[in-house]
């Protein structure tokens, strides 16, 4: 569309059969200048319209998400670190339609730092403890949130040793699986979320399979909401791994499988305890839960009906899996998920258990 005048006033002198002199004098004047002005940005706007409705902003304004899938880790199926990072980066860089650069960084630490730059959340998805990408690094997470970039840690990536590095959890994130207080048993959970948070748009509640861990050592005084709430019995739980005397007071009362905190420093921080069987990622609002928890993590508007994404099949489920000894199938996910047999009671275990 032209935006000088001369030519303007042409293009409408052709359409309309209007004296282009005539025309010239009124664009010239105060109402034709605002009338060109206009016209430049709803030309400029257009420009950045493309196909689908979409409207694509500039690399440079996106908000860079930095995600670190861990390394293999467990049997073919569970703790799918890097195949589970492809997913959910996929469906916000490709699929939300929203303002975001996810970069995935496989097999831990990132070797080169630079994909920090400009990173507006940091998200963990990986083994924890000893293997926690955490570890060595803390100076340099400390640095970036001091400057309010966000933290999201997914599943094992909240379980960090009592002590020195638990504090920094309590502070950066809100809370961490502490061993011997925690507990992480697999249980079908009918989740409740909190009503009127970003995180919750668009996801009423939904059931699922996994080990969710619960009974986490907040900040105290608490400084985090809870987001995601279940509440485990015996008749729900199909496995024990870790069992504590907090896990067993727990039972039938309501308990937080993700929480979020506002850091002082301006940041946010998430913690979310499920994610260990690869195959609930094809659970649109397990899913959604996800890619709604990283926008917000990251400081971008959740969309009020939670962030898009498409349906995952079965075929994708199963590609970017780790090489194991013995490699599964994933199968999607089924009602016999959700209806597994209560298991045994155990005595107290957990690793260091005296």
């Amino acid at each position: 569309m032209p935006g000088n005048p001369v030519s303007l006033s042409v293009v409408i002198s052709n359409a309309m059969n209007i004296s282009p002199n005539r025309i010239l004098r009124f664009l010239l004047g105060p109402r034709g200048v605002a009338l060109v002005a206009a016209l430049a940005i709803i030309g400029a706007v257009s420009s950045l319209v493309s196909c689908g409705g979409k409207v694509f902003a500039d690399e440079s304004s996106k908000a860079r998400i930095v995600f670190i899938a861990g390394k293999k880790s467990h049997p073919s199926g569970q703790h799918e670190f890097n195949a589970g990072a492809i997913l959910l980066a996929r469906a916000l860089n490709e699929q939300s339609g929203l303002p975001v650069d996810v970069k995935v960084v496989h097999d831990g630490w990132p070797k080169d730092e630079s994909v920090f730059e400009g990173a507006r959340a940091i998200v963990i998805y990986s083994d924890g403890n000893a293997s926690h990408p955490a570890n060595g690094n803390e100076k340099k997470i400390e640095a970036m949130l001091a400057k309010g970039v966000g933290l999201l840690c997914m599943h094992y990536a909240v379980e960090v040793p009592k002590g020195e590095q638990g504090d920094r959890f309590r502070k950066w994130i809100g809370g961490y699986y502490e061993g011997g207080f925690s507990t992480n048993p697999h249980w079908t959970a009918e989740v409740e979320l909190k009503k009127g948070h970003p995180i919750s748009r668009g996801v009423p509640t939904f059931r699922a399979n996994d080990e969710w861990y619960y009974q986490m050592r907040f900040a105290d005084p608490k400084t985090s909401e809870d987001i995601v709430t279940g509440v485990p019995t015996r008749e729900k739980i199909n496995r024990y791994i870790h069992w504590t005397p907090e896990g067993e007071k727990g039972l039938g009362k309501r308990q937080t499988m993700m929480w979020a905190v506002e850091r002082p420093d301006g940041g946010r921080g998430v913690g979310f305890t499920g994610g260990h069987w690869h195959r609930n990622w094809a659970i649109d609002d397990f899913r959604k839960l996800a890619l709604n928890a990283i926008l917000w993590t990251a400081k971008v508007e959740v969309p009020e009906g939670g962030v898009k994404s498409e349906p995952v099949t079965e075929a994708q489920l199963n590609e970017n899996l780790d090489p194991k000894d013995k490699m599964e199938h994933v199968a999607l996910p089924s009602e016999a998920d959700l209806t597994q047999p209560a298991a045994e009671p155990v005595e107290f275990r957990w690793p260091g258990k005296k």
